[in-house]
């Protein structure tokens, strides 16, 4: 029993929580800087050259699991940890704290008295009926008072020993909270050109939720740089039912606990027609050999795949060059324009654009908006100081004896205490 006790001595130790966080601290600072959620081959070819911290290649780092930080063995470890010391510290500590503060104690004695923080004896002419004033002058100032023969007791602001179990209690619900999204939540990036959709799925991979890109606009100032991007989606659930809603970069979509950002943008395909063929839409690809924001493909100009021709564009709004296999720049169209290259008439008819939407379900998210709510008011309830007055009449002498303590903000009750007596030989 006794080794018990000191097992849960230890873990409750505020040496244990400051360690616990500093390491927690220490992980999270790590996620920040190590990519998270990436392929094997990517910490191979990113960490080997050039390991973190100058120790840490791509096995180590694999091997401890820093490339998923926030679900790894041992970080959950350190946060079940400390959610066990929390639990332990408040049901050790604060609850006996509290059950103490709600517990009236009976101090029959003038020696009693005479320990506590704050004591003064009060010579008085008529010793009950100032203790019955000062009873009447405590109870209008909101204290709780309780009246024995002779002799009172009084407290005020004993709901600020439950502020520490709350806090306590909201740190514990966001650990539960942030672990149960991490393992739990979804979040996916992808680029979706207007009509194309995509498809939200479930851990048994059934269909939760569609949602269907419209429309895709981007703002763009007199210099052509861009401003704001919009995207109409269409959110569309497994019965039937859909709601458009519209996103742009920082007014996200809340939809049923999932996030819809408003990420980025890219090119899609340009749509073009050789001589009176058909429009073909033809996908383009990012090059970032060629510069920052600069997309593109091949297009052959014969039969046979030979002599081919590179599109490029860097925006919605055009021009499209377009340059031979030497890498001599041709022409440049702008859409709805045409021109003869290598024989062929070519008309550009549009470029469009893809919205960057970033997707992000967390099913922890409740929990821990309801642990901040836990943690802020355990924090104003924290601040208010509970106060005790215990006060002994001795009809004989003609005495009145009372003392008071405070757990914070003793010179405040210092204060307080000769408004309550100022009156008494009136």
């Amino acid at each position: 029993m006794k080794k018990i006790s000191q097992v849960l001595n230890w873990l409750s130790s505020l040496k244990v929580a400051i360690l616990l966080l500093l390491l927690i601290a220490i992980s999270c600072a790590a996620g920040t800087l190590i990519p998270q959620q990436e392929s094997d081959q990517f910490y191979y070819e990113n960490f080997n050259l050039s390991p973190f911290l100058g120790i840490i290649n791509g096995k180590i780092l694999l091997l401890f699991e820093l490339n998923h930080i926030y679900t790894s063995f041992w970080f959950l470890l350190l946060l079940s940890w400390l959610g066990v010391a929390l639990a332990v510290c408040s049901f050790r500590r604060q609850l006996p704290i509290l059950r103490s503060a709600l517990t009236w104690i009976d101090y029959k004695s003038y020696s009693q008295i005479a320990k506590l923080s704050i004591a003064q004896t009060i010579q008085t002419n008529n010793p009950s009926k100032s203790l019955e004033k000062l009873t009447i002058n405590l109870k209008k100032r909101g204290w709780n008072v309780k009246e024995t023969d002779g002799r009172i007791a009084a407290r005020q602001g004993v709901i600020g020993r439950l502020g520490p179990i709350l806090i306590h209690i909201g740190m514990i619900l966001l650990m539960l909270g942030a672990t149960y999204g991490s393992l739990n939540g979804q979040t996916i990036e992808k680029f979706l050109a207007p009509g194309r959709s995509i498809d939200l799925l479930d851990r048994n991979e059934e269909k939760v939720l569609t949602i269907e890109l419209q429309k895709f606009q981007i703002s763009r100032d007199p210099q052509g740089r861009a401003e704001q991007y919009k995207s109409k989606v269409n959110i569309i659930e497994p019965n039937g039912l859909s709601k458009e809603k519209e996103i742009s970069v920082n007014y996200p979509l809340r939809y049923k606990g999932l996030t819809l950002y408003q990420a980025d943008w890219s090119l899609a395909a340009i749509t073009i027609q050789f001589s009176n063929s058909p429009k073909l839409q033809i996908p383009i690809e990012s090059l970032p050999e060629l510069g920052e924001q600069v997309w593109g493909t091949l297009i052959p100009t014969k039969k046979d795949g030979s002599d081919p021709i590179l599109l490029t564009v860097n925006n919605e709004l055009g021009p499209v060059k377009i340059y031979d296999n030497n890498g001599t720049n041709l022409i440049n169209l702008n859409t709805n324009e045409e021109a003869e290259v290598k024989g062929s008439l070519i008309k550009i008819i549009n470029i469009i654009p893809s919205s960057g939407l970033l997707l992000k379900r967390d099913p922890g998210v409740p929990i821990v908006y309801a642990s901040f709510a836990l943690i802020l008011l355990g924090g104003s309830l924290s601040i208010i100081s509970t106060k005790k007055i215990w006060v002994l009449c001795e009809k004989d002498k003609s005495l009145i004896y009372i003392g008071g303590l405070s757990n914070r903000n003793l010179s405040g009750l210092s204060k307080e205490l000769p408004q309550f007596i100022g009156f008494l030989n009136n």
